[in-house]
C-alpha cells in the first residue's frame, strides 16, 4: 500500500470498513472487521484502528473516519453541524482524536417547523460521495435501520428526515404477536401487497399492521408471506410519509438516488416504482468517495488530480 494517500474509515455501530485511496481517490485496498463501536471493549479504539489499517497507519498518511465512531458512544464525540451544511462547512469541522492521525467527520442536525431535531451520523458522508456532477438538487435515500431521505445538491446537504423502518420491522418480527405467524420464506407478492396497502392508506399504518395477523388467520396470507407483507407495509408507509415531506420542500417530482447495500436498494427501487417514483442506484463505496471529497476540502489531500 505504498501508493496510499488517504486512509478512509466508515466506522459504524457493529462493523468498520477501512479503505486505502491513491492520489486519484481510487480505492486500492479495503479491509472490514466486526469492530463497530458497540463491539470495542474497554475503549480500546486505538487497537481497533491499528487492526483495521495495519502498517499504513505507521506512515504519514492522513486518516479520516465517519460514522458512529464520532458519537457519544464512540472514541470521541464529533459535535453535530447544523443543516443546511455545505461540504466546506463539514470539512472545516473535523474533530481530531488526540495522539492519533485520525480526524472524524461531524454528524448533521436539522430541526423541522415545530423545532423537533433530527440527526444523521455517517450518512452525510455517503451522500457527499453519491453527489453527481450535474449540480442539480435531488433526493438521496439511504435505506436501513434508520432510513434517511435527504435533499442535496453540488454544494452539500440541504435537509433530511429519518424513518425507523428497519428497526421497527425487527421489533415487530422478534417481539410482537405478528412475528409469531411469520415463516422463514419469502413472498414478493406479499411485499407488493403491503407496499400498496400503505400507499393507499398512509396514516392508517397502526391499523394496517394488524392485518398481517388477520390475513394469516383467514388463510389469505401464507406464513412465508407475513414477514414480507410487514416489510411492505413499513416501506410503503415510509415512502408515503417521505413523499409528503418532499412535497413540503417543493421536491415531490425530484429524481431519487438510492445509496447503500445493493439488495436493499433494489427492494426500495421496486417499492418506489409501485409508488410511481423512478430511482437510480448510487455509486458503490459512497462512504469512501465522500471521505475523499471531504479530505480534499480539508486540505488533507490534493484537490487537483495529478495528470
Amino acid at each position: 500500500m505504498t501508493d496510499t494517500r488517504l486512509l478512509a474509515i466508515d466506522w459504524g455501530t457493529s462493523s468498520a470498513r477501512a479503505y486505502a485511496l491513491d492520489a486519484r481517490g481510487t480505492v486500492i485496498d479495503e479491509r472490514s472487521a466486526p469492530l463497530g463501536v458497540q463491539r470495542v471493549t474497554d475503549g480500546r479504539f486505538a487497537d481497533a484502528l491499528a487492526k483495521l489499517c495495519g502498517d499504513a497507519l505507521s506512515t504519514r498518511v492522513p486518516a479520516i473516519a465517519c460514522g458512529m465512531i464520532g458519537s457519544r458512544q464512540g472514541w470521541i464525540e464529533a459535535p453535530y453541524r447544523d443543516c443546511p451544511a455545505d461540504i466546506d462547512a463539514i470539512a472545516g469541522a473535523l474533530t481530531r482524536v488526540p495522539d492519533t492521525p485520525l480526524l472524524i467527520v461531524p454528524g448533521l442536525i436539522v430541526r423541522d417547523a415545530a423545532g423537533v431535531p433530527d440527526v444523521m451520523r455517517g450518512e452525510e458522508t455517503q451522500i457527499i460521495g453519491a453527489l453527481d456532477d450535474s449540480g442539480s438538487r435531488g433526493i438521496y435515500v439511504l435505506p436501513g435501520t434508520h432510513s434517511k431521505w435527504a435533499i442535496a445538491d453540488a454544494q452539500g446537504i440541504v435537509n433530511f428526515a429519518s424513518f425507523m423502518t428497519g428497526e421497527l420491522y425487527g421489533v415487530l418480527r422478534e417481539h410482537s404477536i405478528l412475528g409469531r405467524l411469520a415463516g422463514d420464506g419469502s413472498d414478493k407478492a406479499a411485499f407488493d401487497r403491503g407496499v400498496e396497502t400503505s400507499l393507499r392508506g398512509g396514516a392508517a399504518l397502526i391499523h394496517d399492521l394488524f392485518s398481517a395477523r388477520t390475513l394469516a388467520l383467514a388463510g389469505v396470507l401464507a406464513s412465508d408471506g407475513v414477514g414480507d407483507y410487514l416489510s411492505g407495509l413499513l416501506v410503503g408507509a415510509e415512502i408515503a410519509a417521505a413523499r409528503a415531506w418532499a412535497a413540503r420542500n417543493a421536491l415531490d417530482r425530484a429524481r431519487v438516488t438510492l445509496v447503500g447495500e445493493q439488495a436493499l436498494c433494489e427492494r426500495y427501487a421496486h417499492a418506489l416504482q409501485l409508488a410511481g417514483i423512478d430511482a437510480t442506484q448510487g455509486p458503490a463505496a459512497a462512504a469512501a468517495r465522500g471521505l475523499w471529497r471531504i479530505a480534499q476540502r480539508a486540505g488533507l489531500v490534493p484537490s487537483v488530480v495529478p495528470s
